[in-house]
């Protein structure tokens, strides 16, 4: 018997991306998509083009439920009926932007953490067995990260070396004592529902806390999806403005594919209430300045942006993922996509279909 993927968030970036993997692996996929991002963030956000995509090339081995993971009898009917066939839980679904969490603060909590517990009670119920993946976040750490000494470059803030997270920060850092953004708290709460069902009910479930998760496939906005987004302003000549610290704030950037695989591996070999932070670390990380002189340099043209002196409430200025412990647990994964491979990436995949919206 064929197994059945149960992805949520299946027309978005994270969610695209597994259900094309894992269907190119021999698996049958359903997926979970209301396309909710168009109302966070407006028709260019949309994911309906993608969802048609992926039924148009995967007509037998896909099916798209246009299903809002907060309506708890529709999530159980899917599980029930796919029970005996469910052999991975992707859960990519999400209100993923903390400045708009502010603005409907129900909204968002009822999508990222009642809508996980949806989730996982149905996995419960139906599906036990199966490896539970939560596409969780570095923002459950609030602004801690903004407490560590960090050293002003000409491009970039960055840790000393002899610091003890200089190559990354690990799941030892508190998530307690922070102000989180509304956004960080509703997936802080989903975050540790994943785990109590993992160590309470003894399911297989893991806890992926992202840095910025990127890729071709993203549908960048003001909001959400920073490097698509920059790239996208770069092509288009629409001005972007920078928020805070000069420009110097980092972050680690991991391609979609590269997440994918590290799920792949999970499932291949899962572990009860595994918690990892997972970027791109050392290996793909830049400041937003770094960021956009390689946008102007990939895209043959400049960008007009400004600086604005007020950051965003809770925004990290300095985010690396230490990915070791997952490389340690599952050896044959790492990071495969630089920041200048991936923006190449984006810039191919879209600079068309983006310069004619211009």
């Amino acid at each position: 018997m064929t197994q059945t993927a149960i992805v949520t968030g299946s027309g978005g970036l994270i969610g695209s991306e597994s259900v094309i993997h894992f269907v190119e692996q021999g698996w049958n996929v359903v997926g979970v998509d209301n396309d909710m991002r168009a109302r966070f963030f407006g028709p260019e956000a949309s994911t309906a083009r993608m969802t048609g995509w992926l039924s148009q090339r995967y007509r037998a081995e896909f099916v798209s439920e246009d299903v809002d993971i907060r309506d708890a009898g529709a999530i159980d009917r899917i599980f029930g009926r796919e029970a005996a066939r469910i052999g991975l839980v992707v859960h990519a679904a999400a209100q993923p932007s903390h400045d708009w969490a502010a603005s409907d603060p129900q909204t968002d909590f009822g999508v990222n953490a009642n809508g996980t517990l949806n989730l996982l009670e149905a996995a419960r119920r139906h599906c036990p067995d199966a490896p539970f993946i939560f596409c969780s976040t570095n923002k459950v750490y609030g602004d801690t990260p903004n407490r560590l000494p960090l050293v002003e470059l000409e491009e970039r803030l960055e840790l000393p070396e002899d610091h003890l997270w200089h190559g990354g920060i690990d799941t030892t850092m508190s998530i307690d004592a922070s102000t989180h953004s509304l956004f960080g708290v509703s997936k802080a709460a989903a975050d540790l529902l994943v785990q109590e069902y993992g160590r309470y009910f003894h399911m297989p479930t893991m806890c992926m806390r992202g840095g910025c998760l990127t890729g071709p496939n993203h549908a960048g906005t003001r909001l959400h999806g920073f490097l698509s987004y920059l790239m996208r302003c770069t092509i288009t000549g629409r001005p972007y403005t920078v928020y805070g610290y000069g420009g110097r704030q980092v972050r680690d950037n991991i391609h979609a594919a590269d997440l994918v695989r590290a799920f792949e591996a999970f499932a291949a070999a899962p572990r009860v209430s595994a918690v990892y932070n997972l970027g791109g670390g050392r290996a793909a990380n830049c400041s937003v300045l770094e960021a956009i002189a390689l946008c102007e340099e990939i895209a043959g043209r400049p960008l007009e942006w400004t600086l604005s002196d007020e950051a965003r409430i809770g925004d990290h200025r300095w985010w690396i993922s230490d990915v070791s412990d997952f490389e340690r647990d599952y050896p044959g994964w790492t990071v495969e996509h630089s920041i200048a491979t991936t923006l190449r990436e984006i810039h191919e995949a879209n600079a068309e279909h983006w310069s004619a919206a211009r």
